[in-house]
């Protein structure tokens, strides 16, 4: 095989790997669901709650990442606060210990790959289950764990092929500097990490590395020590298209490993002489004088290697978060200090799904929910700049009312375009059937509410007419405009409520519609009036005729705020 085709092999090997382990997380993450995020809000009221929670989830989803972006939208969303994300950020960095570990026990002590073939075909028959969402997530975790294996066992055996006396002296040029060996090495484990956005691929080449004598231990160690600040780039990313909250709990991350990277290095001999004496009381060869060359205990060595980059790992994550636990509010002002609030930040941005899809589509949804209320609450702040454009006793009082009623439509033109773009990004990816359903619910939602916005702008141009006709309305009609105006601020409430509640709590709709027969009655009301006014000549005809373009104006705004409540019940599970 040429050394092209070996390096191909290689990288697809790579791919494979962190393939196998998007598709296991994936399904993890689906199949935990609501419950994963009802436990992340609930289970974090204290430090110590905050890290087990940081650590269970990740354990469970085996994805660090998704663990941080998760996160991210929970203090986005004002459901954690800065503290609290930080507790779960630091468990999460012992919980992704966990991944090395599995590799460590399964990829090299047994060869998983010799069982992946059989497990694949277990995981395109629960595939095949069209009609068992949790059979169809449930194989695609089989499968994923399967190509895992794979990739690594793949890895694996094109790494050793790969290494020959040239490569090695390669190597060995960057190996004697002393510190300066360690500084490499280091900066080798973040450019690993941030290209492969992952720390298990990462983890597996340095298990590679070390267990077949590419470099000792303490340049593996400069590794994992790389490794751990190379792992928070990822959230960086998708948190700096994202607001303020966002961006401090992801540089928070970095600022919590790069601490503890800074520290270890400042007693780095010591720092390894306590890893070597942990690995040796469980009758391990020390790995800091460990010799491969030793063809008698070669095979003691070697698990002593490995089994020593899982605990520098593990023992890196567990002191540095037991050290900085009790530092939480110092973190919170650091970083608070890098990225101060921007009182000028404009109002209405997306502000709960700004960081990008949260793991799968399914996870992603219920941030855009709290988008969607949000988006509600702004359409429903319109209705007071409507009353002042119909109440303006001058030009210059309508102009300025008119000048936020265009604002608004145009906001709420961007919200849409906005969320709709995310959407359509979420369902690039698998979902489960309930959340394509809620999908397609949060499609017709966004429409109603574009078109709440596109009311308001028509009422202003009404207005617009009325008042280069010089027509005004009588003390008679303002006030029942005013009741028609309370009567959808009554929608609009009934509105909010049913799409906050959560949806396995939200009984029925008769708030809203009891709320929408009351604005139909009303108009219906006012048309009989107007009619009979209009046959006494009790106000002209044409003053009438703008009266009655803004009543049904008003009623057709209510048409679409039912119609929300009823895109809301319709994505309840039956």
């Amino acid at each position: 095989m040429s050394v092209l085709l070996q390096i191909l092999t290689l990288l697809g090997a790579v791919t494979l790997f962190l393939y196998g382990l998007s598709l296991l997380s994936g399904g993890l993450q689906k199949v935990a669901g609501d419950g994963l995020r009802s436990f992340l809000a609930r289970m974090t009221s204290n430090p110590f709650k905050q890290i087990i929670t940081g650590i269970s989830i990740t354990a469970l989803i085996q994805s660090s990442t998704a663990t941080t972006l998760m996160v991210v939208s929970f203090v986005n969303a004002g459901l954690l606060l800065l503290g609290q994300a930080i507790g779960v950020i630091m468990g999460a960095h012992i919980g992704t210990t966990i991944t090395s570990w599995i590799m460590a026990v399964f990829g090299f002590s047994f060869n998983m790959a010799d069982f992946a073939f059989p497990l694949i075909l277990v995981g395109f028959l629960l595939l095949q289950n069209k009609k068992n969402q949790r059979n169809r997530n449930i194989g695609e975790i089989i499968i994923g764990f399967a190509l895992f294996f794979i990739g690594f066992a793949q890895l694996r055996a094109t790494a050793q092929s790969l290494i020959t006396p040239e490569s090695l002296g390669f190597l060995n040029s960057w190996t004697q500097l002393g510190a300066g060996s360690v500084a490499i090495f280091l900066v080798i484990g973040i450019v690993l990490t941030v290209c492969f956005q992952s720390s298990a691929a990462t983890m597996a080449i340095i298990m590679i590395l070390i267990t077949t004598g590419v470099i000792p231990f303490r340049l593996a160690a400069a590794m994992i020590l790389g490794e751990n600040i190379g792992t928070t780039i990822a959230a960086n990313i998708a948190a700096s298209v994202g607001n303020t909250a966002a961006k401090r709990t992801a540089i928070s991350h970095t600022v919590i490993n790069t601490f503890g990277v800074c520290w270890v290095l400042c007693i780095f001999p010591l720092w390894l002489k306590l890893v070597g004496s942990i690995v040796t009381m469980f009758g391990l060869p020390d790995p800091n004088t460990a010799d491969l060359t030793d063809t008698a205990n070669a095979e003691a060595i070697s698990t002593s290697l490995l089994y020593s980059v899982c605990t520098m790992h593990t023992l890196f994550n567990v002191v540095n978060t037991l050290l900085l636990v009790w530092f939480i509010p110092v973190i919170v002002k650091i970083v608070t200090w890098i990225f101060p609030s921007k009182e000028e930040e404009e109002s209405f941005k997306l502000k709960y799904i700004s960081a990008g899809p949260v793991g799968t589509a399914d996870m992603a949804l219920s941030s855009v929910k709290m988008e969607l209320v949000r988006y509600g609450d702004i359409c429903r702040e319109d209705l007071a700049y409507i009353r002042a454009a119909v109440e303006a006793k001058s030009q210059e009082e309508f102009d300025e009312a008119n000048e936020k009623l265009v604002k608004y439509e145009e906001i709420t033109d961007h919200l849409e375009h906005e969320i709709a773009n995310y959407l359509n990004e979420a369902t690039r990816t698998e979902m489960s059937h309930a959340g394509t359903i809620r999908i397609r619910s949060f499609y017709r939602i966004i429409g109603e509410m574009e078109s709440l916005g596109d009311s308001g702008e028509s009422i202003g141009k009404t207005m617009a007419r009325a008042w280069a006709h010089k027509q005004t309305f009588t003390e008679e009609m303002l006030r029942k405009l005013d009741r028609m105006l309370v009567l959808v601020d009554k929608a609009y409430e009934a509105m909010h409520f049913n799409l906050e509640t959560p949806l396995v709590q939200l009984e029925g709709i008769t708030n809203a519609e009891d709320a929408e027969q009351n604005i139909n009655a009303y108009r219906d009301t006012l048309r009989e009036e107007h009619l009979s006014n209009v046959e006494k000549a009790n106000y002209p005809y044409e003053t009438g005729a703008f009266y009655m373009d803004i009543v049904n104006a008003l009623e057709k705004m209510g048409d679409f705020i039912i119609n929300i409540s009823q895109a809301q019940i319709s994505a309840k599970p039956r």
